[in-house]
């Protein structure tokens, strides 16, 4: 069956990094975007990052110049590199997987991400 699995969230200082990966298994095609979103308490989800079909990349402007997505195409997998993180970052990370010719849009269960001051 289809799976999303996120990892790699955790405690870290400010200026400090972390790298989240996400997984599709069960899958017989390259996705065509896959990407990070995140949710801080009391905020709404927003876009942190996403990586497109032809390796197109779009980021939110508070994370421009410190964060980076890449993928594994053939793997249906991606990775946001995360660094000179702030106490701002702080908030859960969902990974998305959206394929629009085949109706999937998949979201991981969520990881925590905590910057501390």
């Amino acid at each position: 069956q289809v799976q999303l699995v996120e990892s790699g969230g955790g405690l870290v200082q400010a200026g400090g990094s972390l790298r989240l990966s996400c997984v599709v298994s069960g899958i017989r095609f390259s996705i065509d975007d896959m990407g990070w979103y995140r949710q801080a308490p009391g905020k709404q989800r927003e876009l942190v990052a996403v990586i497109r079909s032809g390796s197109i990349t779009n980021y939110a402007d508070s994370v421009k110049g410190r964060f980076t997505i890449s993928r594994v195409y053939a793997e249906n997998t991606v990775y946001l590199q995360m660094n000179k993180l702030k106490p701002e970052d702080t908030a859960v990370y969902y990974c998305n997987a959206n394929h629009r010719p085949f109706g999937l849009n998949l979201w991981g269960q969520g990881t925590q991400v905590t910057v501390s001051s």
